[in-house]
C-alpha cells in the first residue's frame, strides 16, 4: 500500500492507463538573420491556432464543470497575451539564431526552472500553466498530433506524471475511474476540476514508488484518504468493493432527504446553507436541500484571469446566482485576497506575515475604486433576490463604518443613476479574529448579522499557520478556548438581535452539530458535500439535549475533553432525538 495525498474523494477499481510524457525532438540547426521574420510570424501564427483552441475548450467547459472553474483558461490566454513570455521567445531567436520551436522550449524550460525555484505551490502550479500553453504552441509548431486517452469504452484510472489543464478538460468521467499523478497538490488546478467532475484523486505518489506503474495494472485508490495499491490481493478488492458499495448507497440514502426541512425532533430550525465559489457548486447544494447561500466567496472571480473583473461581470454573476435561489438568501463576501490567495496581476506587497498583513477588507477600504465596483455589482444583484454582503477580517467598528461610507456612496450613484436595488440590503462582518470578539457587542450595533469564520479564528486564536505541515498538530478547532469564543460571540449577537452564523469548516463538522444548536445559532453555512450528512444528523437530534450539553462542553479543560464530550453525545441519541 502507498499513502499518498487523497485530493478528491471517493473510491476507483480498475486497470491503469499511464499517459505519456511531453516528448519532441526538436531542429539542431541554426538560422540566419534573414529567417528571423519568418521564425517571428511562424510564432505568431502559433498563438493564434492555440488561443482559438483554449477558447473553444474554455467555452465547451463552462456547462459541464461551471464558470469559474473554465476561467482556468483565461490565465492560459493571458499567458499567451503576456509580452514578457513573447519577448523572451523572441530574444532567443534573435540572440541565440534558433528555430521558433527550440525558442518556445527554451523559454518554458526558464520560466518553469524559475518558478518551480520557489517554496510557493501557488507559484508551482503557475509553472504547470506556462509548461501547458507552450506545449500546445509547440505542438502546432511542430505539427506533431496531441496526446490522445484511449478510445474504447473501457473505464480506466489514468495515472500521468501531472496532468496539466488541458488535458483534464478532456477527460469523461464515464470513461476515467479515478485519476494518480506523481505530483500535484491538493489546490492544482488538475484537483480543482477533478472535484469539479466528480472523479477520484490522488496525487503526491511520485518518491513513494518501488518501481513505476505500467499501464494494465489493476490499481484500487482511495481518494478521500490517499491510500493506493498496486497489483491487490483479493481481499483488498473485496474490502474496497464493499467500501465502494456502502458509499453509493449512503449517497443514495443520503439524497431521500434532500427535500426535507432541517428541524430537529423537538422544533428547532437551522438552517443549512452553502459555501460556494461557482454556479455549478450552487446546482450540486441545491440538490443537496441547501436553502440558500450562506458564503459566496467573490475572489473565485478575481483569480485565474489578467485583469480586475468590471462591474458588469461580476453583476452577472451575482444576478445568476440570486435568481437561480428564487428568493433564498445569497450572502456574498466582498474580495477576500491576501494572505494564500493572490492574483496574478495584483501585486501584493512581501510581507513576513502575509495572514496578518495588506488582506481582505484591508485592501477594500485602500482600494476603495474596486470596492465600490464590487459594492455596486452586489446592489444591482439584490434587486434580484435576497441578497445581503457581509465583510471579510473586520478587527474594529471604524472599519465597518468605512466599509458602509462606500456602500452608501455607491448606493446615491446608483439612484441618480436610476439602476434599482434593494434599499433594505442587510450588511454583516465575519467573525474571525480575537478582537471582533471581544467587541462583538459593538459590532452587533452596527450590522445586521454575524458570519463566524472558524477557519481565521482558530488559527488567530491559537497563533498557528494552518497551512504549516509542522504545527498542523497544534490547528484545534475544538480547543476550549474556541468554545468560549464562540458563546462570547453568540450571546452578544442574541443581546442585540443580530442574527449569527457560522460558515467556517466546523459549521460542516457533524460532531459539532450539538454545540450549534446548543448555542442556538440561527444558521451554519458548509461546502455543498457536508450538507446532507449534517442534516441527517440534524433530523433525530434535540435541542434541549444539546442544551444540556453546552455547559459540559465550557468546562472542559482540553480539545481531546471536547471532542470526547461531543462523541459521546452522538453515540448516545438514538434516531428519535431521545438518549439510549
Amino acid at each position: 500500500m502507498i499513502q499518498a495525498v487523497g485530493a478528491s474523494a471517493g473510491v476507483a477499481i480498475g486497470k491503469g492507463f499511464v499517459l505519456p510524457n511531453w516528448e519532441w525532438e526538436l531542429p539542431e540547426q541554426r538560422i540566419g538573420v534573414a529567417d528571423f521574420a519568418r521564425e517571428f510570424e511562424r510564432v505568431y501564427e502559433g498563438i493564434r491556432t492555440s488561443k482559438q483552441e483554449i477558447e473553444l475548450i474554455r467555452d465547451e467547459l463552462k456547462d459541464v464543470v461551471g464558470a469559474d472553474e473554465s476561467t482556468i483558461f483565461d490565465a492560459h490566454l493571458a499567458i499567451l497575451d503576456d509580452p514578457v513570455f513573447m519577448n523572451e521567445i523572441e530574444g532567443i531567436i534573435q540572440r541565440q539564431y534558433k528555430a521558433a520551436e527550440v525558442a518556445v522550449k527554451e523559454a518554458i524550460d526558464h520560466f518553469v526552472t524559475m518558478f518551480d525555484l520557489l517554496d510557493d505551490d501557488y507559484m508551482k502550479e503557475r509553472a504547470l500553466d506556462i509548461k501547458d500553453v507552450g506545449n500546445r504552441l509547440l505542438k502546432h509548431l511542430l505539427g506533431a498530433p496531441e496526446i490522445t486517452l484511449p478510445s474504447d469504452t473501457q473505464p480506466f484510472i489514468l495515472i500521468a506524471k501531472e496532468l496539466s489543464p488541458s488535458q483534464a478538460a478532456h477527460l469523461n468521467p464515464n470513461h476515467v475511474l479515478g485519476i494518480v499523478t506523481l505530483g500535484g497538490s491538493l489546490t492544482s488546478h488538475s484537483a480543482i476540476m477533478a472535484r469539479a467532475l466528480g472523479i477520484p484523486l490522488i496525487v503526491g505518489v511520485e518518491g513513494k514508488l518501488e518501481e513505476q506503474l505500467q499501464t494494465g495494472q489493476l490499481i484500487v485508490m482511495d481518494g478521500t484518504d490517499g491510500k493506493l495499491y498496486i497489483d491487490p490481493d483479493e481481499e483488498v478488492i473485496k474490502r474496497y468493493s464493499e467500501l465502494q458499495r456502502v458509499q453509493n448507497e449512503q449517497k443514495h440514502a443520503l439524497h431521500l432527504i434532500a427535500g426535507h426541512k432541517p428541524e430537529t425532533p423537538d422544533g428547532k430550525t437551522l438552517k443549512l446553507g452553502a459555501n460556494i465559489s461557482s454556479y455549478k457548486e450552487l446546482e450540486i447544494a441545491l440538490s443537496s436541500g441547501a436553502q440558500g447561500v450562506g458564503l459566496f466567496r467573490t475572489e473565485f472571480l478575481y483569480m485565474d484571469r489578467s485583469r480586475f473583473p468590471k462591474e458588469e461581470e461580476q453583476f452577472e454573476v451575482y444576478r445568476d446566482v440570486a435568481v437561480r435561489l428564487d428568493g433564498a438568501p445569497l450572502t456574498i463576501r466582498t474580495l477576500d485576497i491576501g494572505g494564500d490567495k493572490q492574483l496574478d496581476y495584483f501585486e501584493l506587497p512581501e510581507e513576513d506575515n502575509p495572514f496578518l498583513g495588506f488582506r481582505a477588507i484591508r485592501i477594500s477600504l485602500e482600494r476603495t475604486d474596486l470596492f465600490k465596483t464590487q459594492l455596486r455589482a452586489i446592489l444591482r444583484a439584490s434587486h434580484y433576490g435576497t441578497v445581503k454582503v457581509m465583510y471579510p477580517l473586520i478587527s474594529s467598528v471604524d472599519e465597518v463604518r468605512a466599509a458602509n461610507a462606500v456602500m452608501n456612496e455607491a448606493k446615491r450613484e446608483l439612484e441618480r443613476e436610476g439602476k434599482p436595488f434593494d434599499k433594505n440590503l442587510k450588511i454583516g462582518v465575519m467573525i474571525e479574529v480575537p478582537a471582533a470578539v471581544m467587541i462583538a457587542d459593538l459590532l452587533a450595533q452596527e450590522v445586521d448579522f454575524f458570519s463566524i469564520g472558524t477557519n481565521d479564528l482558530v488559527q488567530f486564536t491559537l497563533a498557528v499557520d494552518r497551512m504549516n505541515e509542522s504545527i498542523a498538530h497544534l490547528y484545534e478547532p475544538y480547543h476550549p478556548s474556541i468554545i468560549r469564543m464562540l458563546k462570547a460571540t453568540v450571546d452578544a449577537a442574541k443581546r442585540h438581535g443580530t442574527t449569527v452564523g457560522v460558515c467556517g469548516e466546523l459549521a460542516g463538522d457533524v460532531k459539532a452539530l450539538p454545540l450549534w444548536l446548543g448555542l442556538d445559532v440561527d444558521e451554519i453555512s458548509m461546502s455543498a458535500h457536508s450538507i446532507l450528512p449534517v442534516k441527517e444528523r440534524l433530523l433525530r437530534t434535540k435541542q434541549s439535549d444539546s442544551r444540556q450539553l453546552l455547559p459540559q462542553l465550557l468546562e472542559c479543560a482540553t480539545s481531546a475533553d471536547i471532542v470526547a464530550e461531543l462523541m459521546r453525545f452522538m453515540a448516545n441519541h438514538d434516531s428519535t432525538g431521545k438518549a439510549s
